[in-house]
């Protein structure tokens, strides 16, 4: 809204300062301030609310250190995260933007379902939530939303390299680099020098017009990365800090790749792919960062209070529509490394014990306990202790991701 009302003061009053407002880089860095603060302050007053309706969290024993006293603590805090990202996106992004659209649709769509989870828990006294193949509908049908969106929509498409043959310097003495701006269902394999891969390649069995039903396997990879990812985010938020702590590292992380994406001299000089208009996702990206930071003001231990579904879906879901719209899913298992343990070691934990109940009559464990994070309780380290060693390697994964621009 204010990109707009300062683009009108500048193109008709040629208002002071009014210009600054065209750059991705200063809105984005407004975004992020104003969400932080956001956060950071009115958090408490939405804390002391939570508390009044006795919104608190029902521990159950499951014989883990400190767990017992957490019992009350106020959640659903993931509506500090999604107004304090809101609220800054809306200000200050272009609100006509494609990506940015999605990302708005993505966050009030999984907050919508992570909050009817906790509302069932809290105040219906269920403990289970939302049933959860409900919740792996909503998560499906977010994940058809994005892919079609991304797909169909005129507003996504590619520009890719053109050999340098066929590149031409133009009058003004600048080099067309890159090819005319198409719908595409490629995306990039980190790692790789030539790291286009096409999805509807999958499909060329089909003959020669194998490219028409591209969108068939676009739409379904969305569905499983966002199911996966939002899983994941669900999985790990566990202890004080850790969901909200190794998501602003994912996500800021993101940011950087959205705004080379989206600058067609950054896209040139690092060989990635560039994606027109998708730079603008960095305001949305950065405001995002900006609450999350701000929720672990709130959230590191001892937390005073939880993020709960309404925080964690949402979450996941927003990382992986950025990862998907940016053409880095394939990134994922790095960069979301931690998410991907966490779901890991819940699905390896299951599948073994089912299989030795069956085999042994006795089921058997790979951990103590899963999620991962709570192996590493019941070995008697402190959470606190947990949370900061999973951000080191979070960080870690960051640096080996941000890597892959140059590393081929």
């Amino acid at each position: 809204m204010l990109y707009y009302l300062f683009e009108y003061l500048e193109s008709q009053f040629s208002f002071p300062g009014a210009s600054v407002f065209q750059f991705i880089t200063f809105r984005a860095a407004a975004a992020f301030i104003l969400s932080l603060l956001i956060s950071a302050i009115y958090g408490k007053r939405i804390i002391k609310f939570l508390q009044k309706q006795q919104v608190g969290e029902s521990i159950r024993d499951l014989g883990l250190e400190g767990q017992v006293q957490k019992a009350g603590t106020p959640t659903m805090g993931g509506i500090i995260i999604i107004l304090a990202t809101l609220i800054p996106a809306i200000l200050l992004a272009k609100l006509d933007n494609i990506y940015v659209i999605i990302l708005i649709i993505t966050t009030v769509w999984m907050g919508t379902i992570g909050f009817l989870d906790d509302y069932i828990k809290v105040f219906k006294k269920d403990k289970a939530g939302l049933h959860g193949k409900f919740k792996v509908l909503g998560q499906v049908g977010l994940g058809i939303i994005v892919g079609s969106m991304l797909y169909f929509n005129d507003d996504v498409t590619i520009k890719e390299q053109l050999p340098i043959s066929q590149q031409v310097v133009q009058e003004n003495g600048r080099k067309t680099v890159f090819g005319e701006a198409h719908k595409s269902t490629k995306t990039t394999v980190p790692f790789f020098k030539n790291n286009e891969l096409d999805y509807a390649k999958a499909l060329s069995f089909l003959g020669d017009d194998y490219k028409k039903y591209g969108w068939i396997v676009f739409i379904f990879i969305t569905v499983f990365i966002v199911t996966g990812i939002s899983n994941g985010a669900n999985l790990t938020d566990g202890i004080d800090g850790l969901a909200a702590g190794s998501s602003a590292i994912m996500v800021i992380t993101l940011a950087l790749f959205a705004w080379v994406s989206g600058n067609i001299i950054f896209a040139d000089y690092l060989d990635v792919m560039y994606i027109p208009n998708s730079g603008e996702m960095t305001v949305f990206i950065l405001a995002f960062a900006g609450a999350l930071i701000g929720f672990l003001w709130y959230n590191t231990y001892p937390a005073q209070v939880f993020m709960g579904d309404t925080g964690s879906l949402t979450i996941g879901g927003i990382i992986a529509v950025i990862a998907i719209s940016v053409r880095k899913e394939l990134l994922l298992p790095i960069l979301a490394g931690i998410f991907v343990i966490e779901n890991l070691s819940v699905i390896m934990q299951v599948s073994w014990f089912k299989y030795t109940r069956k085999k042994y009559g006795e089921g058997r464990r790979i951990f103590k306990m899963s999620p991962l994070h709570h192996h590493y309780q019941k070995l008697s380290y402190h959470e606190s202790k947990i949370v900061v060693r999973f951000w080191i390697v979070g960080i870690l994964l960051a640096v080996l991701a941000i890597v892959t621009l140059k590393l081929r």
